[in-house]
């Protein structure tokens, strides 16, 4: 077990945990019987007659994994009681559980941009590069370095990535081939080209994104890493920089000037669902979606969209590249030993290879590299993607444990900028605010 510091309290968390508790009936049981030792261990070694617990959210991952389950149990005797919740029950299960020193489960996923630093200050995540280190079959190092970032803490792997989202620009074929345009590479091309197809009358905007102001924090990312900012420097908030209020006018003026009415209303599944209506030009978003942002089979457009890379800023093309979801293991488990045979078999190339066959994009290079591997995918798609893991970066949002409230905070800069306020001088507002909050997470 590894305690990560001292600048979220514990009594903090506990209190949390506590307070979610009267809603669960959590069953917290300690497991003993194992010690929780080091090594790579084998997946083909016997392990007839024990157990562990998993508890999964819902995901293409945690789909692909539930269905080769079987394969794992067979071949290893290990019995694995998986247990499925929402996303957002699961975060709050595991709060409570945490919170009250349980050893169950022994596995868990958890979505590291939003839980990781949260579970990690409690001191409740398990160093993986023990686990992993020196095993070739593994081959740790075949994972995106980028994803492996999303699921590190003070240096220290926490987390295995199960499957990885990056920020990427969808575009319309026929609209630009109409017009004699070529996909923009940079963003100042994407913004001429943004104007020139705006057509609000002819029922297509120029750009569409998301508006609303927790959910655009994300996908606002790209563009301040893409002009040389980002959310900030260690401790030090930096949204206020001449870089970040760079990127985050980018972001206003796409919206603002060629974006459609109401986008403050807009998360992805409205965005995803006004391109994928032939409403739009340019559209960008997680990688993820992309077969929500074609449309169905039956859609106008499916054969008209495009994928490119995020387009470069004056520090060049630096989109998100972010483990969506991880898998980890609860530091208190006694079962340490079975729970990385899980681990190790649910993130080999071999699983992941299979999931993404599945449609759950890994974070595997080798598997991308292979032509099995991307069965299913749009070409273009595939090329995009395999460059933005190349380039991308690890986080996709504020890094701090109450990242709810940084989105907010620092999702205010935009919609001050889309009713047309001073983009500065909001993100001046918003620097102090946020350092208040990461000055606050600090304090003992």
């Amino acid at each position: 077990m590894i305690y990560f510091g001292k600048r979220w309290s514990r009594a903090a968390v506990f209190i949390f945990g506590m307070t979610l508790l009267a809603a669960w009936t959590s069953g917290c049981r300690g497991d003993g019987g194992q010690e929780g030792e080091a090594g790579s261990g084998r997946a083909e070694e016997s392990l007839a007659g024990r157990s562990i617990t998993v508890y999964m959210g819902n995901s293409p991952a945690a789909d692909a994994i539930r269905t080769l389950l079987p394969e794992f149990e067979a071949k290893t005797g290990l019995k694995v009681d998986l247990t499925s919740f929402t996303n957002e029950q699961l975060s709050q299960r595991m709060s409570v559980q945490f919170a009250a020193g349980s050893t169950s489960p022994d596995v868990f996923m958890l979505r590291p941009l939003e839980e990781l630093k949260l579970f990690g200050v409690g001191g409740w995540l398990e160093p993986l590069d023990k686990y992993a280190a020196g095993d070739a079959e593994y081959d740790a190092a075949d994972f995106s370095p980028s994803a492996v970032e999303s699921v590190t803490m003070n240096g220290t792997i926490v987390a295995m990535p199960l499957s990885t989202e990056q920020q990427i620009l969808f575009y319309r074929k026929d609209l630009l081939a109409q017009a004699g345009l070529s996909v923009p590479h940079t963003l100042d091309e994407l913004e001429a080209a943004a104007k020139a197809l705006h057509d609000p009358a002819g029922g297509v905007f120029g750009f569409v994104a998301r508006g609303q102001r927790n959910a655009l924090v994300t996908q606002l990312s790209s563009f301040l890493y893409s002009e040389g900012g980002d959310f900030q420097h260690g401790d030090k908030a930096a949204i206020n920089s001449p870089e970040a209020v760079r990127g985050i006018g980018r972001y206003v003026t796409l919206l603002r000037r060629y974006g459609p009415s109401g986008v403050f209303n807009m998360g992805w599944q409205q965005a995803a669902g006004l391109f994928s209506q032939g409403k739009a030009a340019f559209y960008t978003d997680a990688s993820a979606i992309y077969s929500i942002a074609i449309g169905s089979e039956q859609s106008s457009i499916v054969d008209k969209v495009g994928f490119a890379t995020f387009p470069a800023g004056q520090a060049g093309a630096k989109p998100y590249n972010i483990t969506a979801w991880g898998l980890a293991m609860n530091a208190g488990s006694a079962r340490k030993k079975d729970a990385w045979q899980f681990i190790r078999w649910a993130t080999s190339k071999d699983v992941v290879m299979k999931s993404q066959q599945m449609g759950n994009p890994g974070a595997r290079q080798s598997v991308w590299s292979d032509p099995q591997g991307v069965v299913g995918f749009p070409e273009a798609y595939i090329a995009v993607v395999k460059e933005s893991m190349r380039i991308g970066v690890g986080h996709d949002r504020p890094q701090l444990v109450q990242v709810g409230a940084a989105r907010d905070i620092i999702g205010d800069i935009v919609i001050q900028g889309l009713l047309d306020e001073d983009v500065k001088a909001a993100a001046d507002k918003a620097n102090r605010d946020f350092q208040a909050l990461i000055d606050k997470e600090r304090s003992p």
